[in-house]
């Protein structure tokens, strides 16, 4: 039997760019490859950090990092707590492990993003920061967040790994918190292998990450003077040679997933028991890095996701599960404190497929053939 779709999907990252080879051979020429000696990496932090709407930008070795660098910068130290949602890649809680604090798991909403209410239950007299996570690529409640976190004396701190260029009742991410954490890790929307940057609108706490980052040197103090206990967390060179001219390119990107997330949501409308996850309420800009999809088994025959998944593939829509709730992950037992049940991520983890971003970089075309796979798929199970 012919697959309903046939045919590749878009690499990514895209081809690289006549400019991205320019900078690189600059780069490797000019042999400063370190971000202490040469000025492509100091150059990035601050485009970057302007393109959001930020004062300031540090760049980092990854995303995971970033998120250690601004707890530690905003004052979480061993012993304390970070809620984190119960619906996001593990690395939003290993980087509290890294700080030396406990992750908080908390449920979410039906937008699988952090749910406020949630934090007000769990955050305790230990408690120093929050981490909303932009999942997919639209922000998070922030306003609901920030009020929470100002009653009792909370951080906030945004996970944004996956939403550059997304924003919030016109607020940019990266904005919308004490510090903002975004990815170049090789499937983001900005990426250079590997990578991250931190930015913040405070000067001090700004002044803290470079510190930190930075083997704890201070801004304007001597190469052998550290004041402060850090590390070496430093960007190459290269990395910020291959990212900056990406900046320029987003938009238009991020307008093509757009598009085709529209696209896709209209073609699955006649598909019974496949619907997409709805935005956060406030959502003006969703960078679609992720399509999140609801499956529901019962209008599939009753067949469970991961038959759906296989079966998708099988069609030439290779669709990813998605997420295990923090909640049943292992690996934190040992280090997070009161996690108890979190219905709405465990639901999601049995239920929730993902269109990843390459797959929303192709045509209309590819759109209707993911929802006449899903039909096809439908019918199969249905016999």
């Amino acid at each position: 039997m012919t697959p309903v779709r046939t045919d590749g999907w878009p690499a990514w990252p895209p081809p690289p760019t006549a400019e991205q080879r320019e900078r690189l051979l600059r780069v490797l020429d000019g042999g400063q490859w370190g971000a202490t000696q040469g000025t492509e990496t100091e150059t990035f932090a601050a485009a970057f950090a302007d393109s959001v709407g930020a004062a300031h930008g540090v760049c980092t070795v990854n995303g995971t990092v970033g998120l250690f660098l601004a707890l530690r910068a905003l004052g979480v130290r061993p012993g304390d707590e970070v809620v984190v949602p119960a619906y996001t890649f593990v690395a939003s809680a290993t980087a509290v492990v890294l700080a030396g604090a406990a992750p908080v798991v908390a449920d979410v909403t039906d937008t699988l993003h952090l749910d406020p209410a949630e934090v007000d239950r769990l955050a305790g007299p230990r408690t120093r920061a929050v981490m909303p996570v932009h999942l997919a690529g639209a922000p998070a409640d922030t306003e609901a967040l920030r009020e929470v976190a100002a009653r009792r004396g909370l951080a906030v701190v945004e996970d944004a790994a996956q939403a550059h260029g997304a924003s919030r009742h016109g607020r940019p991410a990266g904005t919308l918190g004490d510090a903002a954490c975004f990815s170049f890790q090789s499937s983001k929307a900005m990426t250079a292998g590997e990578g991250g940057v931190v930015v913040t609108g405070e000067r001090r706490v700004y002044e803290r990450l470079w510190s930190l980052h930075n083997v704890g040197r201070t801004l304007g103090g001597g190469w052998y003077d550290h004041p402060e206990l850090g590390w070496n967390l430093r960007m190459t060179e290269f990395q910020s040679a291959v990212l900056h001219p990406q900046l320029p390119l987003l938009d238009a990107q991020i307008d093509h997933r757009e598009a085709r997330a529209a696209t896709l949501a209209r073609a699955l409308e006649p598909v019974e028991g496949l619907e997409p996850v709805p935005d956060p309420p406030g959502t003006t800009r969703h960078t679609r890095h992720l399509m999140m999809l609801r499956y529901d088994g019962a209008a599939f025959g009753g067949r469970p996701k991961a038959d759906f998944v296989a079966a998708m593939a099988a069609e030439g829509v290779p669709l990813d599960a998605g997420y295990r709730s923090l909640s049943r992950e292992p690996s934190l037992t040992p280090y997070a404190v009161r996690t108890g049940p979190c219905p709405v991520a465990e639901a999601a983890e049995e239920s929730v497929v993902w269109v990843r971003q390459p797959m929303l970089m192709a045509d209309d075309r590819a759109m209707g053939q993911i929802a006449e796979a899903a039909r096809v798929v439908g019918e199969r199970f249905r016999r």
